[in-house]
């Protein structure tokens, strides 16, 4: 039944477009051209607003989701990346529980499962949204029309679908790595810049002062004449991106960075060339940064659960038991956030001093957060094929043992050691988000750790394929 599940999209295989894959190996430089130009259209996107919008002023249901799936409220890029990564972890837990069966050896079989997901990439943007646009976060449907509503779902269909196209274009090797860890990464990146170099001005009750907080301590520096007053505002100052918060940024960036470094190297030897031996790493972070990306998505689901049902059902008890929702001083735009119940205590504090007057809340959020991650990162093992036994499949098809080990326990050695490690590293990522949540980074503790590994991933690509030294300018010529 499952076989024939997945020959059901055969029939989109004619007329569903999709980028050729290259006939040769794509030089360096050109994968290089091609991500910045993939790269390029993303930002472009996410700065066209959608026409059409009557208001979009309101509290931000998927706020707590933006930063994670590349999503800018009110633009073209309104759903991100949201309908491809939750198409393509779909099909992954359907390959890895052997819910459909599908051979990745065979090319029609590789070839109809990528259709499938892009099918249903397609049906999950349509109904995203037809969501986003009837629930009214563009304005009331009856304000709006039949006709604006119809239009702001297409502008939000073909916007997807391009994301749809350039993911697939730099993941059959047009570029350097996935696209949808290069969007992601870029739009927490760019957030990040902008407010640490953002030049506007926002009235904060003191006076016009600068949003960036670069920016804003230059200011400072120069109109205040009390310098040292001048340099704690700068460090300090509330509800506003400070100096402080770049610094904490930078840390936790350059100590992720380091902790990268970190692995268990596993001596193998080879059982068909006589005297081969060799290591098998295993990092630190064997799940990357998988395990706090989905513990971001569990919470961030409750969150707009329970925001959406005590809208509805503000009265009701056991909506007020899984969060209470108001805004908060200093929110944007009267953002809301939980004040009590489950998602009050499974919301990150907002900095040292919150948790610090709330350690029961802040005990439970920390445990939360470390056994999530700990439990996603041991059990995705098993779904993305790197458990003990297809590590130990994979050694057994390469002629490859654990050195010091017989062929035959193989199996029982990685089985002691991977679900430790993928344990161990969900868990330490997760702390490190948590750390950096409770040290008040530019930006969630999730997103940083989102960023941070996935421009290392690339850094690692990057050297792998040929380094960064190669001229530019010849490989925009061999384009041409």
């Amino acid at each position: 039944m499952s076989g024939r599940l997945l020959d059901l999209f055969k029939p989109f295989e004619a007329f569903l477009p999709e980028v050729i894959s290259p006939e040769r190996k794509v030089p360096y430089n050109q994968k290089l051209i091609w991500t910045g130009v993939s790269l390029l259209i993303f930002l472009v996107l996410g700065q066209i607003p959608l026409y059409g919008i009557v208001s979009s002023e309101t509290s931000d249901p998927l706020y707590w989701l933006r930063a994670m799936l590349a999503s800018n409220r009110g633009t073209l890029m309104e759903l991100g990346v949201t309908p491809i990564i939750t198409s393509s972890m779909i099909f992954q837990f359907l390959q890895g529980t052997q819910g459909i069966h599908v051979d990745m050896e065979n090319k029609h079989d590789r070839e109809l499962f990528q259709i499938a997901q892009k099918v249903c990439a397609i049906l999950l943007t349509f109904g995203q949204a037809v969501v986003v646009v009837l629930s009214g976060n563009y304005g009331r449907p009856s304000d709006i029309g039949i006709a604006i509503s119809l239009l702001l779902i297409f502008q939000l269909m073909f916007a997807s679908f391009i994301v749809l196209l350039l993911d697939e274009l730099l993941a059959k090797g047009y570029g350097l790595g996935s696209g949808i860890s290069l969007f992601t990464a870029t739009n927490i990146a760019e957030q990040i810049f902008w407010k640490a170099f953002a030049p506007t001005t926002v009235n904060s009750g003191r006076g016009d002062e600068f949003e960036g907080a670069v920016i804003a301590l230059f200011h400072l520096l120069a109109v205040r004449k009390d310098k040292k007053r001048a340099l704690v505002e700068a460090f300090y100052r509330e509800n506003l991106p400070n100096m402080f918060q770049v610094f904490s940024t930078v840390a936790v960036f350059l100590f992720v960075l380091y902790l990268q470094g970190f692995r268990y190297e596993l001596p193998v030897r080879s059982t068909r060339t006589r005297g081969q031996v060799g290591v098998y790493p295993i990092k630190l972070f064997y799940t990357s940064n998988t395990p706090i990306m989905l513990q971001s998505a569990l919470t961030s689901n409750v969150f707009l659960i329970s925001q959406i049902m005590y809208q509805k059902f503000p009265s009701n008890p056991v909506v007020r038991l899984i969060g209470v929702w108001g805004a908060r001083p200093g929110s944007p735009m009267g953002q809301q956030v939980a004040l009590s119940g489950l998602s009050y205590y499974i919301q990150p504090p907002f900095s040292v001093t919150d948790a610090i007057l709330d350690p029961i809340k802040t005990v439970i959020y920390v445990a939360f957060v470390l056994g999530a991650c700990a439990m996603f990162s041991k059990t995705w093992t098993e779904i993305s094929g790197t458990s003990p036994r297809d590590v130990a499949k994979q050694f057994k098809d390469q002629g490859l043992v654990i050195n010091g080990k017989r062929e035959s326990s193989v199996y029982k050695e990685l089985k002691k050691i991977i679900p430790t490690a993928a344990a161990f590293g969900g868990a330490t990522i997760g702390a490190l988000s948590v750390g950096s949540d409770l040290l008040g980074t530019l930006g969630s503790g999730t997103s940083i750790l989102m960023a941070t590994t996935t421009i290392y991933g690339y850094y690692e690509t990057a050297a792998k394929e040929g380094g960064f030294s190669k001229n530019l300018v010849a490989g925009f010529s061999e384009l041409m």
